[in-house]
């Protein structure tokens, strides 16, 4: 399947205030966390999200694939390449083990900073995402359509040194932003103001992967507060472009890295991958 094409322009300085999110209307974030087998999503989350899973009944398998490549890129940076500051963009509801959790068992000094724009999930954040002494955690309430108001939120400045390496995650976000919000140009906007010796993680829906009622997916996250668009192996690749692309490059999660010989590998549509900044 190819991806969803959009056209038209937007005005990149106009964004809806997370604020006006409408509870009534289901949202992603809250959608994943019912994946995942959580408690913090609402009645029309849990509407949107049973239809999803009517139509595809791997998704939570899916979702925990997911988070288990977090885990894992987590532990590869922390451990392997010495990342003592990460920025998790998109982060959704906190969900055992998170980022600063995988990191910070490495190194307790680690810092990470949250990021989102569902008010919900901000509060969430702040009461269960508590650092250890050493290390710091803070939680930032932005856009990922809008990267400078993210670059240069004060939270950030303030919690990490831009001098140092960076470990940008973009997990399973990117695919809710359409060709009107041009996200190869958030993600370079992003990457560009890393420090050189930066890494970046990716993990992405595609169409080439997804099962045969991925349109009735794909519409129903057109009902909810984001869509969903599905990209080809070249698209996400593309969010890489100007970073050295880690072995064993842009797969299928189960196939980065695994821990354990990968189980249910053809169930799994979303890429992932880890890119340097050189």
């Amino acid at each position: 399947m190819t991806t969803r094409q959009t056209v038209g322009g937007r005005d990149p300085a106009v964004f809806p205030p997370s604020a006006s999110l409408d509870p009534s209307v289901a949202h992603p974030a809250r959608m994943y966390d019912y994946f995942l087998g959580g408690k913090d999503h609402l009645p029309a989350d849990r509407v949107a999200a049973e239809a999803v899973v009517a139509a595809s009944p791997d998704v939570p398998l899916v979702a925990h694939a997911n988070r288990y490549f977090m885990t894992r890129a987590a532990r590869f940076l922390a451990s392997e390449c010495g990342i003592r500051q990460y920025l998790d963009v998109g982060t959704g509801f906190p969900t055992q083990p998170n980022l600063h959790e995988v990191v910070q068992a490495v190194d307790p000094k680690s810092r990470v900073v949250y990021s989102d724009n569902d008010p919900v999930v901000l509060v969430h954040a702040r009461a269960l995402l508590t650092s250890t002494p050493e290390g710091r955690t803070a939680y930032l309430d932005a856009d990922l359509r809008d990267p400078a108001l993210i670059l240069d939120a004060a939270q950030l400045r303030d919690a990490l040194d831009f001098r140092q390496p960076i470990a940008l995650f973009l997990v399973a976000v990117l695919h809710f932003l359409t060709d009107d919000d041009d996200a190869h140009a958030v993600v370079r906007s992003l990457v560009d103001a890393l420090p050189s010796g930066s890494y970046l993680v990716v993990s992405h829906a595609t169409g080439d992967l997804a099962p045969s009622k991925v349109d009735t997916i794909v519409d129903t996250y057109a009902t909810t507060a984001v869509p969903l668009v599905l990209r080809d192996l070249a698209a996400v690749t593309r969010f890489f472009d100007g970073t050295d692309v880690v072995d064993p490059g842009v797969v299928r999660l189960p196939l980065w890295k695994p821990d354990t010989p990968p189980e249910d590998i053809h169930k799994v549509w979303l890429y992932g991958g880890v890119g340097r900044k050189s």
